[in-house]
């Protein structure tokens, strides 16, 4: 029996039928009235989209009945992808915002991290020069050849504060600049976790293929799908007998 010749009343059932069970989305029946000028006809029935702006819509106030359903159903989803879109755009300016603060932080902790390093070198230079003064001042105690005990003594006089309190002075700094090394380096890498984190939050916000079609694509607007009528024609038979197959069992 060839697909032509079955009648308008059957195509409606199958509409309403795949618009009843939720097995057709506005999509699908966007797709079929683009497929022939009967399919059109028929998919435009105010029944089917009255069933679409309850079940997609339905804290929106009744219809009038002056307005086809369609057309209100257009207007509704467009004010609903406006509002998605506005969304998305507000949730991608504060995970920037949070990619920003996030890289000032890490910026702040490779500055203090460098200040405490090179205060952490100096500290040890110190004390390694006043550790080669008390070895010299130890050394003027007992015998040793003069040109020795000259640039020893030379040493220690050049020392003008009591080596040992100040070595244990800035082995005292030592050991406080290591233990804020570690703590900066620790908040460090957490900031910068973070910072990662935002990213491919950031990046998941603006790559997402089904919901990029859903607010851009426009499914009801049919001069946007006429652009794929070609590829539709040549797959149209294949596509009426998967409708005739999936609800005529």
């Amino acid at each position: 029996m060839a697909m032509t010749s079955l009648p308008d009343e059957l195509w409606t059932r199958i509409l309403e039928i795949g618009v009843q069970s939720r097995g057709f989305t506005y999509k699908d029946l966007c797709c079929l009235s683009i497929s022939s000028r009967r399919l059109r006809r028929l998919s435009n029935d105010d029944s089917l989209w009255s069933h679409f702006l309850s079940s997609d819509f339905p804290l929106y106030p009744s219809a009038s009945p002056l307005v086809s359903s369609k057309s209100i159903y257009k207007l509704r989803f467009e004010k609903v992808r406006e509002k998605r879109i506005a969304a998305q755009r507000r949730a991608l300016l504060r995970k920037e915002s949070q990619i920003a603060e996030h890289s000032r932080k890490i910026r702040e902790f490779e500055n203090r991290l460098a200040e405490e390093t090179s205060k952490m070198k100096a500290t040890l230079s110190e004390v390694s020069n006043l550790r080669k003064v008390r070895e010299a001042s130890v050394a003027l105690n007992v015998w040793q050849p003069e040109v020795v005990r000259g640039r020893h003594k030379e040493l220690v006089e050049q020392s003008v504060v009591p080596v040992e309190s100040r070595v244990n002075t800035l082995e005292m700094e030592f050991k406080v600049c290591k233990q804020q090394i570690l703590v900066l380096k620790k908040a460090y890498n957490d900031e910068k976790q973070r910072l990662d984190t935002a990213k491919e939050e950031l990046s998941s916000l603006k790559y997402h293929p089904l919901q990029n079609q859903e607010l851009v694509g426009g499914g009801l607007d049919e001069s946007h799908a006429n652009i794929k009528t070609k590829k539709l024609k040549r797959s149209r038979k294949w596509k009426r007998h998967g409708v005739i197959f999936s609800f005529l069992g």
